[in-house]
C-alpha cells in the first residue's frame, strides 16, 4: 500500500486549523479515592466532551485531568512527534486511529467492560468506538414547501434531476478533495449504491457548493444561503436543527452511513492507570449514559436503549444504518493511488452534471 504526505494532509484536514483549546480539572484528593494525572488529546468539540469529563472528574476527583481539543491533523502529528505525552487519544479520523493501533501504538485494555464491548465497535481490545453518529441531510422549510421533503438518496436524486436549475447554488456538500470526511463518505457510498455516480452528476447539475466542514454547511443553511445540505455529521447538525425551526434533519431511509469516534491508550502513555480508568468509564455504563443523555454523539452500550442511543436509532431506522466497518478496510482510504482514481472520477461526474445543466 502506498501512503504519502499528501494523503495525510488531505485526509486529516477536515476543518480549518484552530488554536488548541484546553480544559483543566485540578485534583481534589479524597480519602480512599484514586489519585494521579490524566492527559487526553481529542478531536471532539468542548460542547460534546465537557459533560463526559465533568462526570468523570466527579467520579475520580483525585485525578488531575487535562483535555486538549485539537483538529485531527495537529492531533495526529503531535502524537507521532511525542507519543509519550498523552494518555488517551480520541479522534473521528477512523483510518488513522486504526492505523496507529495496527502499527503497534496502542496498548490493550484488559478489563471486563472491554471484553464485553460489541465486536463491531472494537479492534482487538486496543481500539474502541464509543459514539454512533449518522451522516444526514439537512433541509430548509423553503425546499420542503416547494418540492417536498426528500427521505432517501433516491428522493434526493430525483429532486436534483428534476429541479436542478431551480436549486442552482442552493445545495451544499463536502468537497472530497479537501475534506477527509467527504472523501471517506464518497468511498463508502460508491461501494454501497449503484446510483452514487448519478447522484454526484446531479449535484454538479445543481451547481452544488463544495465546502470543507459540516460547520460551514450548517452556517449557510441557517443563514438561508442553502436549502439543502448533503452528508452532514448528524451529531453536529442535531444541535443546530434543534434550535432552528426553519431546518429539518433527515436520516435517509435507504441507507445512512454512521461514523464513530475512536479512543485508544498509547503504548507509551505516561499515566496508564488513569488512562485505563478513563477508557473503562468511556465505554462503561456510566460514561455511555452521559453520552446518551447530555450529548448528541449517540451511545453504543448494549444496555442502553432510550433516546440518544444506537439501539433507539436502529429501532427507528433499522438496516438503513451502515456503520463504517472498524477493520483493515479502513486502510484503503489511505492508499494514494486509490484516492487519486476516485477523486478523478468524482470530478469527472460532477463536471458532467454541470455541463448537462447548461
Amino acid at each position: 500500500m502506498r501512503l504519502g504526505v499528501a494523503t495525510l494532509l488531505l485526509w486529516l484536514c477536515t476543518a480549518p486549523l484552530a488554536a488548541a483549546q484546553d480544559l483543566h480539572y485540578p485534583a481534589r484528593p479524597q480519602p480512599n479515592q484514586a489519585t494521579g494525572q490524566l492527559v487526553i488529546h481529542g478531536a471532539l468539540d468542548l460542547v460534546h466532551v465537557r459533560p463526559l469529563l465533568a462526570a468523570f472528574h466527579r467520579r475520580y476527583p483525585g485525578i488531575e485531568l487535562t483535555y486538549r481539543n485539537l483538529d485531527t491533523l495537529p492531533l495526529h502529528e503531535r502524537f507521532l512527534a511525542a507519543p509519550d505525552e498523552v494518555d488517551v487519544l480520541i479522534s473521528s479520523a477512523m483510518p488513522w486511529q486504526y492505523r496507529l493501533a495496527n502499527d503497534g501504538h496502542a496498548q490493550p485494555l484488559d478489563a471486563a467492560v472491554a471484553a464485553a464491548w460489541p465486536d463491531w465497535a472494537r479492534w482487538r481490545q486496543e481500539l474502541f468506538a464509543f459514539t454512533f453518529e449518522p451522516v444526514v441531510m439537512v433541509v430548509r422549510r423553503e425546499l420542503i414547501d416547494r418540492f417536498g421533503r426528500p427521505e432517501s438518496h433516491a428522493d434526493l436524486l430525483t429532486l436534483l434531476q428534476r429541479h436542478g436549475t431551480a436549486l442552482a447554488g442552493r445545495v451544499v456538500t463536502y468537497d472530497p478533495s479537501r475534506s477527509g470526511a467527504g472523501y471517506t463518505y464518497a468511498i463508502e457510498e460508491s461501494r454501497l449504491s449503484p446510483r452514487y455516480w448519478d447522484l454526484v452528476a446531479a449535484l454538479g447539475q445543481a451547481e452544488a457548493s463544495l465546502v470543507d466542514t459540516t460547520g460551514e454547511m450548517l452556517a449557510g443553511l441557517a443563514e438561508g444561503r442553502y436549502w439543502l445540505g448533503y452528508n452532514l455529521l448528524g451529531s453536529y447538525a442535531h444541535r443546530v436543527v434543534e434550535r432552528d425551526p426553519a431546518l429539518e434533519m433527515v436520516i435517509p431511509d435507504d441507507y445512512a452511513l454512521v461514523t464513530q469516534r475512536l479512543a485508544l491508550i498509547p503504548r507509551r502513555a505516561p499515566h496508564p492507570r488513569s488512562a485505563r480508568r478513563f477508557l473503562e468509564y468511556l465505554i462503561g455504563l456510566e460514561g455511555q449514559r452521559v453520552i446518551a443523555e447530555q450529548t448528541a454523539l449517540g451511545a453504543i452500550h448494549p444496555a442502553l436503549d432510550g433516546p440518544g442511543t444506537a439501539d433507539r436509532l436502529r429501532a427507528t431506522h433499522g438496516e438503513a444504518l451502515r456503520p463504517l466497518a472498524l477493520g483493515p478496510g479502513l486502510l484503503a482510504t489511505l492508499d494514494d493511488l486509490k484516492r487519486q482514481a476516485l477523486l478523478a472520477r468524482w470530478r469527472r461526474e460532477f463536471s458532467r452534471g454541470g455541463e448537462a445543466g447548461e
